[in-house]
């Protein structure tokens, strides 16, 4: 085993990367609506 604990196995980057997505894109989508809708009810 490695010394360097921020050493990630490569097998692990693609899961991780995967994860990112999974809670980042309805996050993101999430959150562009939240602005759409506060924007329109501000803005009439």
């Amino acid at each position: 085993m490695s010394s360097d604990s921020n050493s990630t196995p490569p097998g692990r980057r693609g899961l991780i990367a995967f994860a990112w997505v999974w809670v980042g894109v309805p996050l993101a989508y999430g959150l562009y609506e939240l602005v759409r809708k506060a924007t329109q009810l501000f803005t009439g």
